[in-house]
């Protein structure tokens, strides 16, 4: 028996054989052609072929994975009508009278490097999709079958370099027991992927993943990044025990579909769920989400030709607020720039995207797209509980300024004869500066959402898509749980609240020292709602409250693990 340690990305245990996902690219060899406008309608073809496949992947994965998930096949879209590398690669046969695929591998090649010598990690991250783009037209030319993991009808872990966001999005959950990939993190697509899914995934393994064999048996803890290869009896009695224990938790959160999030000791507390287009509603209902903690409407923007009008948005945040009956809904008003593009609007090159020409900066210098979605949010704010929340905010003059543009439209609207509802006011916290300033801001709004994915990153200085800097994802890290105990005492010393909707409030490691600090709502994937509750109802928030002072005074992340490891084996509470 064999062991092999990687990075746990999604929790589960699997056991199933393996399913060796071989990469069957043709060896494409320069070939010279008489019939150079053959070449091109080859080419013409494949390129039609491909962006048909996409855009029925992305369709597919909007109905399975989501908006938020499903968004990942924009960028291949763009790609794949491309005009400035698909002028290049006809220029290719033309002139030199070669082979379309020939032609297309080496203008992709040369894009590629292209992207990978930028600073820019954003950037960096185009050169995959336009290998995974090219890839996929280069063996449609050569006829080359294209593998559809969705046809998989037996259960099998599968074994690969890494997974591309269009064969994450064909996998079965019914069929597809897990997967182990060479590379990857936590926060890899594909490992977000699978916790959508909820199958178990181990990645980062290195290598040695390849010494797997095709149809060997594995067993894996996607929580441990544990992956056992033809294990002994002992093993999988011991594997079979944690997936009927696992399996039995499962059953026993159900029960808190229908309950508040209380804790132990009855402090009161909210648990919603994160959505990102209409079709995520259902996952909100069918977990028992205590409403939508994240409804972002960037991917409103994203799925359309042109910008949405007004009507259009106030449709989409009237029915949103209409399906959860009564619960608060919490809408982040339009966060694109940085990974997020359109394929109307072309943003300004720059060197970090992420730090620039984005979200609420973008739209207070775009008036009349600001003034389209406050007005459909104010419209829509007479149909249920609205929360607005306002993205990326780092001065308090920012702030003086969307509410002077809310005051605006709202006496507007009133002129018109339109009914206004009671709404919130609130913003991201997710840049140091407005953390600093906690207190200054609660004065000014009437909540927090704070996003500990950017927060992180800035915190860091350290692009979460970057692998080189993956280490410095730490939400662990005392210097990140203390910036989220400032901004949650600053809202309750105004009467206000604080929610958080990034990963961490979906983390069971975490939710004693959020508990603890006496965080007001946690948003998270849906999925993780029933977790979550039932691992409030067993914290007791007063002793919670004497474990966020010793993490506090903690001086590193893994110090922090150890010392929240250790205080849930003290209690008996098994996460």
């Amino acid at each position: 028996m064999n062991k092999f340690n990687g990075i746990g990305a999604s929790n589960g245990i699997a056991t199933a054989k393996a399913y060796i996902l071989k990469d069957n690219m043709p060896e494409i060899k320069k070939v010279t052609v008489q019939d150079t406008e053959q070449e091109l309608v080859k080419l013409e073809k494949a390129i039609d072929t491909a962006f048909t496949q996409i855009k029925k992947l992305k369709e597919d994965a909007l109905e399975n994975l989501g908006a938020e998930k499903a968004s990942v096949f924009d960028a291949h879209l763009e790609i794949s009508k491309d005009p400035e590398l698909f002028a290049q690669v006809k220029e290719k046969i033309e002139n030199e009278k070669i082979n379309a695929s020939f032609a297309l591998q080496e203008v992709a090649e040369i894009f590629k490097n292209l992207f990978l010598s930028m600073d820019d990690d954003y950037m960096k991250e185009r050169a995959a999709d336009v290998t995974d783009v090219t890839r996929r037209i280069i063996k449609i030319i050569e006829g080359v079958e294209i593998k559809d993991l969705s046809s998989i009808k037996e259960e099998v872990i599968i074994i690969a370099h890494d997974l591309t966001p269009s064969e994450t999005s064909q996998l079965n959950a019914k069929f597809v027991k897990g997967f182990i990939t060479e590379i990857g993190g936590r926060t890899s697509h594909s490992a977000i992927m699978a916790r959508s899914l909820e199958i178990p995934a181990v990645v980062g393994i290195g290598k040695q993943v390849f010494d797997i064999k095709e149809k060997e048996i594995l067993l894996m803890d996607g929580k441990k990044g544990l992956v056992l290869i033809n294990p002994d009896e002992k093993s999988i009695i011991e594997f079979k025990e944690k997936a009927e224990k696992l399996a039995l938790v499962k059953k026993e959160q159900q029960k808190f579909k229908t309950l508040k999030s209380v804790s132990k000791d009855g402090w009161n507390t909210e648990v919603a769920a994160n959505i990102g287009s209409l079709s995520d509603i259902d996952g909100v209902i069918n977990n028992g989400a205590e409403g939508i903690g994240l409804f972002r409407t960037e991917f409103l923007y994203m799925e359309a030709d042109e910008w949405p009008s007004e009507e259009k948005q106030f449709e989409a945040y009237k029915k949103v607020l209409e399906s959860v009956n009564g619960q608060k809904v919490v809408i982040r008003t339009l966060d694109i720039g940085g990974d997020k593009k359109l394929s109307y609007f072309k943003f300004p090159e720059e060197l970090n995207p992420f730090l620039g020409y984005r979200a609420i900066r973008f739209q207070l210098d775009k008036n009349e797209i600001l003034e389209a979605q406050f007005r459909a949010l104010l419209r829509a704010s007479a149909f249920g509980k609205l929360a607005i929340d306002v993205p990326m905010v780092a001065t308090i003059d920012e702030i003086k300024q969307i509410k002077e543009h809310f005051l605006k439209i709202e006496n507007d609207l009133k002129s018109e004869g339109i009914k206004i509802g009671k709404y919130e006011l609130g913003i991201m916290v997710e840049i140091p500066s407005t953390v600093e300033q906690a207190d200054k801001f609660a004065k000014y709004v009437d909540f927090f959402s704070i996003g500990t994915n950017d927060l992180i990153q800035y915190t860091f200085a350290a692009d979460r898509m970057s692998e080189k800097v993956s280490y410095l994802y730490q939400p662990f890290n005392p210097a990140l749980l203390r910036k989220i105990k400032k901004v949650i005492d600053a809202s309750h010393a105004e009467g206000k609240w604080t929610a958080i909707c990034g990963e961490v409030a979906g983390e069971p490691m975490l939710t004693a020292v959020l508990v603890g600090m006496g965080l007001d709502e946690f948003s998270m994937s849906a999925s993780s709602v029933l977790e979550i509750r039932s691992l409030i109802s067993k914290i007791n928030k007063k002793e919670a409250q004497e474990l966020v002072k010793i993490v506090l005074d903690a001086e590193t992340q893994q110090e922090v693990k150890d010392i929240i490891t250790s205080w849930y084996e003290e209690k008996g509470i098994i996460i």
